[in-house]
Formats: C-alpha cells, sequence, structure tokens
C-alpha cells in the first residue's frame, strides 16, 4: 500500500520530520470559534463557580487562555472530582457536555465536593476540529511531567497539587468516523507505519484503568447513560476498537504508561468517555446528555464508597 492510499503526507515507512509537519499544518483552518462557543458560556458561569485562568498558549497570531472552573466554596474536609473535557479538541460532547454539566447539575454536589472541571484542554484542536495540536502532537498521549504538548503540560501543572487528594476523574471523549477516516491515517503517516484495520463503535463505551480497574464503578456510569442513549456492542471478537470487552461497554488502557488524561491523578476512580456522535441512532444534544449522566453517575459512585 502506498503511503498516498491513506494519507497525501510523507514517505511510507519514513516517520514525519519537520517539514512534513509544517506541510501538514498548513492545511488546517479554523472552523469554529472557541471564544464565541465555549469562553463566553465559561464567562456565563462566575457567578455561580471560581473561574481561573491557568494557562496562556500562542500559536502564530493565536492566543488561547485556558480555563480551569472550581466549586466557589472550596472545602478541604470534602472529596475532590475532577471532569476534564476536550483533550482531543474535535471531539464536541466532551466540551459542551462539561459545560452543560456545571450550567444544569453541578450545583446538586456543592455541599457534597469539591468540583474542578476543565472544559476545555485543547482550545486549538477545538478550533480546527482536530485530535493534534500545532505540533502534530496527541495531547491524549502526552500526559507526563516533562509533557511535549503544552496543552497536557498545563493541566498536569494546574492538577499536580490535587493529584494525591483527588478521588474521582472522569474524562471526556468521543469516537467518531473521522477517527478512520483521518486521524487514524494521520497517525500511520506520522510515525511511518503501515495502517492497521479500523472499524468505530457505534454506540457509548468506557475505557477504565488496567492497572486498577474499577469494574462496578465503570457499571454504575453504564447503567446512568444507556438511559439516555445505546451502548456499543462487542464486535464478532468480543472487541471495541481492539480492545477485549471486560464488561458491557466497558474496555481497558493502562491509563498512566499510555499518557492518557485519565491517568493525571492518583484518584481511586477514574474512567474515559467515549460517545459516538456519527450514530443514526444519537443526536448531538444525546451525546451532550450521554456525557451530563456519565459525570453525574461517576460522582454519585464514588462518593458512596467514599
Amino acid at each position: 500500500m502506498s503511503n498516498e492510499a491513506f494519507f497525501p503526507i510523507g514517505t511510507p515507512g519514513q516517520p514525519w520530520g519537520s517539514e512534513e509537519k509544517a506541510r501538514w499544518l498548513a492545511t488546517q483552518t479554523r472552523k469554529r470559534s472557541y471564544h464565541d462557543e465555549v469562553v463566553r458560556e465559561i464567562d456565563d458561569l462566575r457567578t455561580d463557580f471560581e473561574v481561573s485562568e491557568y494557562g496562556r498558549h500562542t500559536y502564530g497570531h493565536d492566543i488561547y487562555p485556558l480555563y480551569a472552573v472550581r466549586s466557589k466554596s472550596w472545602n478541604q474536609a470534602l472529596p475532590t472530582v475532577l471532569v476534564t473535557g476536550g483533550v482531543h479538541g474535535y471531539e464536541t460532547s466532551g466540551v459542551h457536555g462539561a459545560l452543560q454539566f456545571l450550567k444544569t447539575r453541578a450545583g446538586g454536589f456543592a455541599d457534597r465536593a469539591n468540583l474542578l472541571v476543565v472544559p476545555c484542554v485543547s482550545p486549538w484542536g477545538y478550533e480546527h476540529i482536530q485530535r493534534w495540536n500545532p505540533d502534530a502532537i496527541d495531547p491524549n498521549r502526552s500526559f507526563r511531567e516533562d509533557s511535549p504538548a503544552a496543552e497536557s503540560a498545563a493541566l498536569w501543572a494546574l492538577t499536580e497539587p490535587l493529584r494525591g487528594d483527588c478521588l474521582m476523574h472522569i474524562d471526556l471523549h468521543e469516537t467518531t468516523d473521522t477517527d478512520d477516516s483521518e486521524f487514524r491515517p494521520a497517525l500511520a503517516a506520522r510515525d511511518g507505519k503501515p495502517l492497521p484495520p479500523g472499524g468505530i463503535p457505534d454506540g457509548f463505551y468506557l475505557v477504565d484503568d488496567s492497572e486498577h480497574p474499577q469494574r462496578d464503578f465503570q457499571q454504575a456510569i453504564i447503567a446512568a447513560v444507556q438511559a439516555v442513549t445505546h451502548i456499543a456492542p462487542a464486535d464478532a471478537d468480543g472487541m471495541i476498537i481492539g480492545s477485549p470487552v471486560v464488561a458491557p461497554g466497558v474496555i481497558e488502557y493502562p491509563v498512566k504508561q499510555l499518557g492518557l488524561c485519565a491517568g493525571i491523578t492518583h484518584a481511586r476512580f477514574v474512567t474515559t468517555t467515549e460517545v459516538y456522535p456519527d450514530s443514526p441512532k444519537a443526536t448531538p444534544q444525546q451525546c451532550n446528555d450521554a456525557q451530563v449522566a456519565a459525570i453525574c453517575a461517576a460522582i454519585n459512585h464514588a462518593l458512596a464508597q467514599a
């Protein structure tokens, strides 16, 4: 198979250098506004929450402030829970699900937990509907102390003081048709590797931490979400995206080893959500609602076990 068959940049079998990355970046265009669609929504939350800027990224002429939303009355006696969205900026319901949670449901946890919510970790990715950042780095493989991704490094620094105190972390994602049509081919080309077989699961699923699995926690989330949208079935080999299904709608990854956002703290309860917005059986609002249902179920289960 020629490289041209699955991605138009690079030479088959050879990882990208600076020239190829520059060619890739030159093809990226802004498709929506982080300020209009996200920052304005965050600004509306300032009456009920503490909103802080925890970083600022400059890419060319574009400046992206990074925002964290916290409980206004932070109480050291309460458990702390972390919600992150938009680590992959193109995964829309991760961002807007987090915002919807803050607007509609977060108040119900005010006297039960300290909330730290980061609705959009990767603003450039949000605007350009991209998985990577402008340096062709996947932030969700880069959560570590010496991270090469500015987005990941900023979130790492924000959460460091809470790393040992966090009870629960839910990271909101999507699996989309463009994972197969665009992002996996780009990854194979960037790394100079063959393009492996793909396949997109139709429905919601979760990724647990294989090194510290919490099966009851995952199943509590699945039970809540299936009232909102359908759960992805296993394929004929008992897999979802190439990983064994360990419980209905649940697969496992070693999250810290892979540098995933879900491994950024030492929380007992961690999960990564994956909704499927391209399904004919789901609407964008259902995807946002599924993320909100997942957040609420995750917090409720974690607090019940604390």
